[in-house]
Parts: C-alpha cells; sequence; structure tokens
C-alpha cells in the first residue's frame, strides 16, 4: 500500500513542479484507495492535511524562483499555477511570512517543506490487537457538543464538556447501552476533510443503542457495516489513547486489505487509578479494492 501511496506523491510533486492543480480524487485514484482513506492515512503518517502540504511544496519550489529574481514576479505567480501577483503573494506569505515582493527585495529567513515519503518501519516487538466486526444500523444518543481537534495533549474544550454533564444525566446515557461498545463511550463525528489541529468536530458523550432518544437527548443514525476493532491496555492517558489513530494509519492498514470509509468513530475508555487506561477503538471500514 505504501508503495501505492508514494506513487500518488511522485504525482503531487509533478504538479507542483509544473504549475498544475493538485487533485486529491486523482492522487487518491494513484494509490489505489478512496479519497476519504487517502485524506485521512495522509494526514494521520504525515501529521499535516494533504491540501496544507501541497501548498507547502509549491511555495518552497516557488521561493528558489523569486530569489533568483530573473524572471517578474507575474511570470513567476503563473508559472506556479497563480493567475496575479497578488494571489501569489498571499499564499507565498501565508506560508513563508513574508509577501513574495519583500522576499526578493530584503532576502529573509523562508520556510522549506521537504517531500515527504511514507515508509513502513518493522520492529517485531508488538503486535496490534484487532477484530472486524459487521454490525447492523444503530444509535448513538447522548449529548453532543462543537469541539476543536487536538491530535495529542489534553482537550480542555472537550474535558470542560463533559465535566458540565450531571451525573444523572450521565446514567441516563449509560443505562441507554445495549451493545457493543457497551457503557458510556466517545463519539467523534462531522470531522472537517483536512483533519487539522483545531479545526471543529462533534463530540458525542452517549451509547451505542438501539433505542430512540429520549427528551433531552441527541440521536445520530449510524448505517449498517462493517468496523476495525482496536484495542490498547494500560497506556498514558490521553496520549496512548489519541495515539491509537495514528498506529490504525501507520502500521495496520499497511499490512491489512482494507480502508476506512466515511461515519463516526467511537471510543470505549476505561481508566485506572495510576493514570493510565485501557482503550477499544471503532473505525468504520470497508474492504480494500484492487
Amino acid at each position: 500500500m505504501l508503495d501505492r501511496f508514494n506513487a500518488a506523491l511522485d504525482l503531487l510533486e509533478q504538479a507542483v513542479a509544473t504549475g498544475g492543480p493538485v487533485d486529491v480524487a486523482v492522487l487518491a485514484g494513484r494509490a489505489g484507495t478512496s479519497e476519504h482513506h487517502f485524506r485521512r492515512t495522509f494526514s494521520a503518517l504525515a501529521g499535516m492535511p494533504v491540501g496544507h502540504y501541497a501548498r507547502r511544496r509549491r511555495m518552497t519550489v516557488a521561493a528558489a524562483d523569486v530569489l533568483a529574481g530573473e524572471a517578474s514576479l507575474l511570470d513567476v505567480a503563473v508559472r506556479h499555477g497563480y493567475s496575479s501577483t497578488e494571489a501569489f503573494s498571499r499564499a507565498f506569505q501565508a506560508v513563508h511570512g513574508v509577501g513574495a515582493g519583500e522576499a526578493r527585495r530584503t532576502r529573509p529567513r523562508l520556510v522549506s517543506q521537504p517531500r515527504v515519503s511514507f515508509h513502513l518501519t518493522v520492529e517485531g516487538s508488538s503486535s496490534i490487537h484487532y477484530r472486524i466486526v459487521d454490525r447492523p444500523a444503530f444509535r448513538v444518543v447522548g449529548l453532543r457538543a462543537r469541539v476543536p481537534l487536538v491530535h495529542l495533549g489534553r482537550n480542555q474544550v472537550m474535558e470542560d464538556f463533559v465535566r458540565g454533564i450531571a451525573p444523572a444525566v450521565s446514567e441516563q446515557v449509560g443505562a441507554l447501552s445495549d451493545q457493543e461498545p457497551r457503557g458510556v463511550v466517545s463519539v467523534t463525528d462531522a470531522l472537517d476533510g483536512s483533519r487539522a489541529e483545531g479545526t471543529e468536530l462533534d463530540y458525542w458523550h452517549a451509547a451505542v443503542t438501539s433505542q430512540p432518544a429520549p427528551d433531552g437527548l441527541d440521536e445520530l443514525h449510524v448505517p449498517a457495516g462493517e468496523w476495525l476493532v482496536l484495542t490498547s491496555t494500560g497506556v498514558p492517558y490521553p496520549e496512548g489513547l489519541q495515539l491509537m489513530w495514528r498506529d490504525a494509519y501507520a502500521e495496520w492498514f499497511p499490512a491489512n486489505p482494507w480502508r476506512t470509509r466515511p461515519g463516526p468513530e467511537l471510543l470505549r475508555t476505561q481508566w485506572h487509578d495510576d493514570g493510565t487506561a485501557d482503550g477499544e477503538l471503532w473505525l468504520p471500514v470497508e474492504p480494500e479494492v484492487d
């Protein structure tokens, strides 16, 4: 799989070099997967959305032409896919912190985005425990809030939301649970396609159930489908649980013929007194099509 992803990145580099558009759907096709899975995998492995990476690479290449001073800024802008010097300079400043004209005049310190390539590192010291579950449709019932995405570390907005839920309401939610994953679970949905740090998502403090939502609680209908269930035991909280997403894309998906599909993601957590936790992560998946 990673060889196909690297072939897609070669295609991205061709677009950057020629000033052509970067079409993520075309990149996903070269990688032999869906656009949804390509975006998710790239973001998880590279640490940034593919669109953000493409802009940084384009402006890294463009910086050499700006500093060379051999062509007008309009010619440089057109060469790199922009129709005006104003649009080009805005994009240049967003990456380098300085406009293209000023960069040519003052030669300040600029930003360089290295090429990304994906490689599988085999350590052989641990195994990923997983199962594939074929589920009928179900409901997610509970309370939800719009919160920022935090990839690693504590999410203060999310924690404040959960702390603000009355114990009686949390017990009401837990009592609705009648199927896996059991008990009160964390559910994330309606994420920005870029999955960039700070973008917003729907966070649910909820139960997976066949029952309709009682008054005062929200409800999310989840269609039937297959799910990847990953487990982690005795990991630091919250970082160890957050790394389950990274490990899924860095280790599990490259080794298995599956890909993610659109849908909510569920996390069941059991906390321990020593500050660690056990996690069970549910990701919606479908077989990879050759």
